[in-house]
């Protein structure tokens, strides 16, 4: 059986969850030693000025060679209630915003100790939102990619990096202002394309 794995990702963008969806089974690293600056903690939505990044702040237990698993939420601060204002201002006038907000706002009240809970509380929620057949796996620790029939995914998506696929145009909220913006949030899917959001992420 072909192993795909992925890292976890906050609300990960359109080409995470386009090759997410193309398998049964995924499995998540959550033996990885955690990388900053990247889409495990961080998403980029389409708001009123453009491209907007929403970071999640986080506690690494043991420095730079802190685990996935071990990665906490910081709470100092109050990331979630902004994160949330961000996204309901960005997307209420998106078609199918007040379809999918109640069951995402209740996530988004709750309280996660760490980073990988919270995260794939999310992308789960989404895959159902989307009814795609792919179900979760967390590994229990590091995965060699080298082990047989491994497919490793888990640096080829990078807010540094561009697009590796061809995005075809939707309507976003803000494209009269900025054009449009490719390779976002799922989110930016998923608010303005509702129920073709996985006939889209299938045929990138």
């Amino acid at each position: 059986m072909k192993k795909p794995l992925f890292s976890t990702a906050y609300l990960g963008s359109i080409e995470y969850f386009a090759n997410l969806v193309r398998h049964k089974n995924i499995f998540i690293d959550v033996g990885e030693h955690y990388i900053k600056q990247t889409y495990r903690n961080r998403c980029v939505i389409y708001a009123a000025n453009g491209k907007l990044p929403q970071i999640i702040p986080v506690v690494k237990v043991n420095g730079n060679h802190t685990k996935t698993k071990d990665i906490k939420i910081d709470y100092s601060g109050r990331w979630q209630k902004n994160h949330w204002r961000s996204i309901v201002s960005a997307y209420n006038q998106s078609p199918f915003f007040l379809y999918y907000k109640d069951d995402l706002e209740t996530i988004f009240e709750k309280k996660f100790d760490f980073l990988i809970d919270f995260n794939t509380e999310l992308t789960k929620i989404i895959l159902n939102f989307i009814e795609a057949e792919t179900t979760i796996h967390l590994s229990e620790d590091y995965i060699d990619s080298t082990e047989p029939e491994t497919i490793d995914f888990r640096n080829s998506f990078s807010p540094k990096k561009p697009p590796t696929l061809s995005h075809p145009s939707y309507i976003q909220v803000f494209s009269e202002k900025y054009g449009f913006i490719p390779n976002l949030s799922i989110i930016d899917l998923l608010f303005n394309e509702g129920p073709n959001t996985l006939d889209y992420l299938l045929d990138l």
